[in-house]
């Protein structure tokens, strides 16, 4: 027997009962339990007993008290995981977006095809702005399948950022991975057609013999990350790698039906045409629209989206032309870092090993250059690498100095330089990074025995430099270190080389094992991470130093870490301040790695940053003064890090080092009136002060004005009053918690609970969440109003999976007379109240929509859910409906009197008798609904006539009433209760 059932009818089966979803068949019911999520969707045959399903009315005999239809509310609009409103995403994702970053979302949506370019500063959000057009492209239909290109050092972090957050799960592509994903293809199949959702390792597939496949079967929605990365400017000799990864996107983008989301932090990476390169992945026009003009801007102005954190961290106020500050979101960035120059000098010991180090360079290097370009530019990345490592630290400068140099099998000059340049260099291409902080060797293949020999000795040397006696740099380290860990920060140490970090944690680390203490004291934890872990690892590696530590506000944490952490990885909620034990020779680099604890999320309002200097080492004094100081300088007058090209800094760098070898490190002060180095110094400045006025004019002319916040506000508001706001859920938490036993204790707008004494229903949800051990050991769960939390808190947001829990706990209880324990939310009761002054009822309603919303792929049947709440005055029959503000403020109307539980329940089984007289303007109400919502969905796709045409949106009937509460004046003749009975 075939099914006739409706999308969004509710059945009866398999003792429970189900809303019929879309994709039923007359031969196949889809169905998904009522109140629950698309994790319990289930199928159901003809065989099976199938039976249409009436709500039931509430128990007039099980009233609650004042707080319980709010209560009941929260639970249910927490629950919902597909709301009715425009954007099809945002009640199934475990995330609350910011106000600001619906702003590309709202562009995205406008698009027929998606071309866009995120450029917001670092740390304001654009993973999940880009999450979030992936996310609602795929829940529409307009979509079916993503791609995210980026270095393999992000892809676990995007894989965990998408299946967390958006519930996208995507399979890992990197060369690591393709062997074990190919064996699983059937003969002929690709595995871009196998696995939908991928995330690809952009060095991996660049090469021609894994483009062609991916461009082939590539997803019609693709995420660039780093998109920078993957263009080069006219005026400058591209890299093979940079040629390869932009001709894989120029092949990507000439599919002009495919969805494109290019993001970056630094679009113009210096360069005007490496912008206008990026800008012609978008649209091919955009590389030649005149953008000095009103019309070329506006164009650009559809497509561009960059804001810094001054422009986000105050939002729909009134300053930004709103009538009024109800909808203003302050964005808790942090407002300042702190800058330290802390300088150190030589032990006698290591200054005369450098100068011997320097010596033996400078005659390595002149000696060489006699014998040609080959021999010249080994010889001269072999003196680099041992510099650098020189005054790195003792022990980097032990393995650099008895390790062959990568230059040294190199054929011609220009193949040493290829592979020299980029262990002794630090160029901005964050692809370039992985696989980069492993010591640079100094041997060359032309070294005779002597040479060896001196190389061997000046190793021994440095090897007896270890320990803070003979190296001051570490010595002075530790005492600034004491310094921050004493005022409470718990601080990064970014090193250069993988054999500095390693030294780093030898000396500071405690160990019990064999009994040594550090010297940082003993409830301080101090580990390393280097590229010699996988990222998952050193993902592990941080979990396992903040788990160490502990909660113990007198514990403190140290992480040693290479540049392998510097990008991608977001460890705001650790740790809350940097020190540059290594000086970048690029200043992006000093950016890159503050920007892992200088963003969205850190509690500090003031990270500090301390960079360490040699004050006589010949190098970091020049490099300090002419690189680093000159970046933050920008910075600060811009409000945003504008990159220097990294072949600039590599002139200036390089002077220093060919001064240095000629001249050594006593004659330092002469450097600067040197020919060489005045000529780059300039060069620099100039260029820099020219790609920061571009910037400065381009933030300006190019603000995002496609979306104005009126629009944003109008959206915020319909999707809070769907969905529920901030302080909604956190009354909802609190009072919950409290009335389920659970022990609460303030700390200014956040709080803590201990739920030992809740239900264990209650508890064995909460234990998959924050951790069996919490529950079982009674620990505080902390939470967050701000929603970007650490691990084991819970942030005030629907979508945290903490509240979660406690909703689908409060609501099942509340359907559930029989529930054992306590039931802080009820679907009826009778509260007298000085709020009204004639008897009104409140009905909690649920409407069920059925939504027909075409794509260019097929239309999409669809079904959505919405709560409303709905008050009137007098008998149902003869019922004056009250304005929906009205409704809304009955939640929080008092008991002014206790309320006999016996007349309660007569008066509540009177109206439940009555409310069949309203189920008229119910369905009209639905019906009003439905046309709002559609009116939304068109509004918010206005600028895609196509998509809107065929889109519908119908009320399913009849709607639920979940709740009715009904509103005694406090005048009334009510006979009383016993005390303390409220009903």
């Amino acid at each position: 027997m075939a099914f006739t059932f409706s999308a969004g009818s509710l059945v009866k089966a398999r003792g429970r009962e189900w809303v019929v979803l879309p994709e039923s068949e007359p031969d196949l019911l889809v169905l998904r339990p009522l109140g629950g999520s698309d994790d319990d969707i289930a199928a159901v045959f003809p065989f099976e007993p199938v039976e249409e399903a009436r709500f039931a009315p509430p128990e007039p005999t099980d009233l609650g008290d004042q707080r319980a239809a709010g209560l009941l509310r929260t639970a249910l609009r927490v629950g919902f995981r597909s709301g009715a409103g425009p954007f099809r995403s945002l009640a199934g994702i475990a995330v609350e977006p910011r106000a600001y970053q619906l702003v590309p979302l709202l562009m995205a949506l406008r698009q027929k095809t998606v071309r866009m370019l995120i450029s917001d500063d670092v740390g304001i959000g654009k993973t999940i702005e880009a999450g979030l057009i992936a996310s609602e492209l795929l829940a529409q239909g307009e979509a079916t399948g993503l791609a995210v290109l980026c270095s393999p050092a992000l892809a676990e972090q995007w894989q965990q950022e998408l299946r967390g957050k958006f519930g996208i799960d995507a399979e890992l592509v990197l060369s690591s991975t393709v062997s074990r994903l190919e064996r699983g293809l059937d003969l002929g199949q690709s595995l871009f057609d196998r696995y939908p959702n991928v995330i690809v390792s952009t060095d991996f597939i660049k090469s021609p013999r894994h483009r062609d496949d991916f461009v082939r079967h590539c997803p019609d929605l693709v995420i660039v990350d780093e998109a920078h990365t993957c263009v080069a400017a006219e005026d400058t000799s591209a890299s093979a790698q940079s040629q390869l990864r932009y001709e894989l996107l120029r092949r990507v983008a000439e599919d002009a039906g495919r969805h494109l989301l290019l993001v970056t932090a630094t679009p113009h990476s210096g360069k005007e045409s490496a912008f206008r390169n990026l800008l012609g992945l978008v649209k091919p026009e955009l590389a030649e629209v005149d953008l000095e003009s009103e019309a070329g801007r506006k164009q650009l102005a559809l497509h561009f989206v960059a804001r810094k954190r001054a422009d986000v961290r105050q939002y729909l106020t009134k300053e930004d032309g709103l009538a009024d500050d109800s909808l203003a979101e302050r964005t808790a960035f942090p407002s300042d870092r702190y800058f330290k120059d802390e300088t150190y000098k030589l032990s006698p010991g290591y200054r005369a090993l450098l100068d011997d180090a320097i010596a033996y360079a400078g005659e390595r290097v002149e000696e060489a250059g006699s014998k040609g370009n080959r021999e010249a530019r080994i010889a001269w990345w072999s003196a680099i690498a041992l510099l650098r490592s020189m005054v790195s630290s003792p022990r980097a400068a032990a393995q650099t100095l008895t390790t062959r140099s990568a230059a040294a099998i190199a054929a011609s000059a220009e193949e040493a330089d290829k592979l020299g340049a980029p262990l002794n260099s630090d160029a901005a291409d964050s692809d370039a990074m992985e696989g980069m902080d492993v010591a640079p060797g100094a041997e060359t293949e032309t070294d005779e025995a002597p040479a060896r020999s001196r190389l061997a000795e000046l190793a021994e040397r440095a090897a007896q430099l270890e320990g803070p006696e003979k190296d001051l740099k570490l010595k002075a380290l530790i005492k600034h270190l004491k310094a921050l860990l004493a005022d409470g920060y718990n601080p990064i140490v970014f090193c250069r080389y993988i054999p500095t970090a390693k030294y780093l944690a030898d000396q500071l680390e405690n160990d019990p094992e064999k009994k040594k203490r550090g010297p940082l004291g003993a409830k301080t934890v101090v580990k390393a991470v280097t590229g010699e872990l996988s990222p998952q690892q050193r993902i592990e590696r941080i979990e396992a130093l903040a788990a160490e530590a502990g909660p113990d506000a007198a514990a403190r944490r140290v992480l040693i870490a290479t540049d392998c952490l510097s990008e991608g990885v977001n460890l705001q909620h650790h740790f809350d301040a940097v020190l540059h034990y290594d000086l970048a020779w690029n200043p992006t680099r000093h950016d890159q790695r503050e920007g892992r604890v200088d963003r969205y999320g850190q509690r500090r309002d003031e990270v500090r940053v301390i960079t360490l200097y040699g004050d006589d080492n010949g190098i970091d004094g020049k490099v300090l003064e002419v690189l680093i100081k000159k970046h933050r300088q920008i910075k600060k007058d811009l409000g945003i890090s504008v990159s220097v090209p990294d072949e600039l800094s590599a002139g200036v760098t390089d002077a220093i080092v060919e001064w240095l070898l000629m001249r050594g490190r006593e004659d330092q002060d002469a450097l600067f009136s040197a020919d060489a180095f005045r000529v780059n110094k300039e060069k620099l400045e100039n260029d820099w002060n020219s790609a920061a006025e571009r910037e400065r004019a381009s933030r300006s002319r190019f603000a995002q004005r496609s979306v104005h916040p009126e629009e944003v506000a109008r959206e915020v508001a319909s999707v809070r009053q769907a969905l529920g706001g901030a302080g909604e859920i956190r009354t909802f938490v609190r009072e919950s918690l409290g009335a389920l036993n659970a022990v609460l204790r303030d700390n200014g707008e956040d709080f803590t609970a201990q739920v030992g004494g809740t239900p264990a229903g209650l508890r064995d949800a909460l234990a998959s969440t924050v951790g069996a051990e919490v529950i079982e050991k009674d620990r505080e769960i902390p939470f967050r109003t701000d929603p970007a939390v650490a691990r084991g808190e819970a942030a005030l947001v629907r979508t945290d999976p903490v509240v979660g829990a406690l909703a689908s706990h409060v609501l099942n209880a509340a359907l559930d007379t029989l529930a054992e324990g306590a039931r802080p939310a009820r679907r009826c009761g009778v509260i007298t109240t000085d709020a009204v002054n004639t008897r009104t009822t409140l009905l909690l309603v649920r409407y069920r929509f059925h939504l027909t919303l075409p794509s260019r792929n097929g239309e999409r049947q669809l079904v959505a859910e919405d709560a409303q709440l709905l008050a009137f005055e007098g008998a149902p029959r003869n019922a004056v409906w009250l304005p929906h503000e009205r409704a809304a403020e009955l939640l929080d109307a008092v008991a002014s009197d206790n309320t006999d539980p016996h007349f309660g329940e007569r008066t509540m089984t009177r109206i439940l008798g009555q409310l069949p007289d309203v189920n008229g303007y119910l369905e009209t109400y639905g019906d009003e609904l439905a046309a709002e919502l559609d009116a939304a969905h068109r509004r918010v796709r206005t600028a895609s006539g196509e998509i809107v045409r065929g889109l519908s949106v119908t009320a399913q009937k009849p709607a639920d009433i979940l709740g009715a509460y009904v509103y005694l004046p406090a005048a009334a003749p009510v006979p009383a209760g016993p005390a303390g009975v409220t009903a």
